[in-house]
This record gives C-alpha cells, structure tokens and sequence, in this order.
C-alpha cells in the first residue's frame, strides 16, 4: 500500500481522481475495456467529480460496478447508492458499456447470486474505495470475515456504521438506518489489479490510524489493504492527523 497526504480534500480528491482515470485508460488500451468498482458517501465527492471530468475515457468501454446498498431501500431515498451513483456518475458521463448495480428490493440472496455470476466474469481493473469510521471497508464492519468466498453478501451493520450514515446527512434518525445491506465482499474488494482508496476529514483519523499503522486485523477491515501491492491511498491532513 502506498499513502500520499495532501493538504486538503479538494487536492486528495484532485490526485485521487487522476491516478484512477490513468488506470482505467491503461486498462481500456491493453485489453479494450476496463471494469470497475466505484465507492459512493460524502468522501469520493472530489474524486467522483475528477474521475468524470477527464476527457479523455471512452466510457462507453467501461463496465461499472459498486460496493454496497441498503437492503429495503428504494431508489428513490436520498441514501440509496443507486441515486447517488446515477446523479453523481451516470447522469454525467452518458452511456457506459455495462452498469451493474446492486438492487437492495430485491431478494437479497438471490441479488447476490445474480451479482456473482456478473463479476466473475469481469476481472476488475481499479476499485475505488473508502475507509469508514469504524474502519469498514465497503459495508464489511468490524469484525470483517476476510475468509468469505462470495463475490457479495449479506451483512449486518453495526452501531458506529449506522451513526455514519446519519452522521453525514443521509438519514434523520438512527431508526431510520437500515439494519443490513448487501456488501461486496473483502476478498473480492482485494482481486481489484490496481486499488484507490481516498479517505478525507479529520473524523476518519482514528480509522486511518487503526488501518495503515498497525498490522492487518479483522477487528480493523480496511487494515487488508496493507497487503495490496497496488493500492494507493490519499489521505488530507485531516485523516491523517494521527500517523
């Protein structure tokens, strides 16, 4: 894992951003297409909106997948990630080759079923992802099953998760915060070839500190990323105020 810090989120996002649409371009010259993975929530704004901005990706050769979302929860809810992904990406960059969102109203084991089949089948060049407060990486809390084979699960989230999410505007109460989601899960966050992982504010100090100066810890999840050969992540002063 390799760490750069930046003044503040504006510059994270900004290099963030750029070092993901030189992989996707590497990935789309080399083979033709690229596939990835994108994160959502108030920490990939400035990275999102780099990453879209760059002129030069053929997006229709692009087949997007994301990380997580809310079981029960209907699109049209400020929260739902498949809102947030369509008006913050889609909406932005037109057509794409393939969109494969994760649709919570749906059974969720046969969602992940279905899920499963589609990215096994597509080896993901860059993964964009994030760290939460409690160190989860997509929705795979504390303590994180790193041993899990399926491709996405179900999962419960905890207190702190939850408090986040609130936290950040998306709901108006903790009872509002759904109980599960369907995650993608840690090991195939970890088959991503190349991983960016953007992590601003100073709320996220603690997690980061937890997750790139100790050892690898299930009780830390994002702490996996450690043992990624090709995952960059961008921190602001803010983050790192505790390494």
């Amino acid at each position: 894992m390799n760490i750069e810090i930046f003044a503040d989120r504006e510059s994270l996002g900004a290099h963030a951003g750029a070092q993901g649409a030189a992989w996707i371009k590497d990935a789309i010259q080399e083979k033709g297409e690229a596939n990835i993975i994108l994160a959502t929530g108030q920490s990939q704004f400035e990275t999102l909106d780099t990453l879209i901005k760059d002129p030069d990706i053929d997006w229709t050769k692009v087949r997007m997948f994301h990380l997580d979302e809310y079981i029960g929860m209907p699109i049209t809810h400020k929260a739902s990630f498949r809102k947030y992904l369509t008006e913050r990406f889609l909406d932005k960059v037109g057509v794409v080759k393939e969109v494969v969102l994760i649709n919570g109203e749906e059974d969720a084991k046969i969602e992940c079923e279905r899920l499963a089949k589609i990215i096994k089948g597509h080896p993901i060049d860059v993964g964009f992802v994030g760290i939460g407060e409690n160190g989860h990486l997509a929705f795979n809390d504390p303590p994180a099953d790193y041993d899990v084979e399926d491709p996405y699960i179900v999962v419960d989230l905890d207190l702190q998760c939850r408090l986040q999410q609130m936290g950040e505007g998306w709901f108006n109460s903790i009872d509002e915060v759904p109980l599960q989601a369907i995650s993608m899960s840690i090991k195939q966050i970890m088959k991503s070839k190349k991983i960016i992982c953007a992590v601003p504010d100073e709320r996220k100090a603690q997690a980061v500190k937890n997750c790139m100066s100790q050892g690898v810890s299930k009780n830390y999840p994002a702490s996996i990323l450690q043992n990624h050969e090709h995952c960059f992540c961008y921190l602001d002063k803010g983050s790192a105020s505790l390494l």
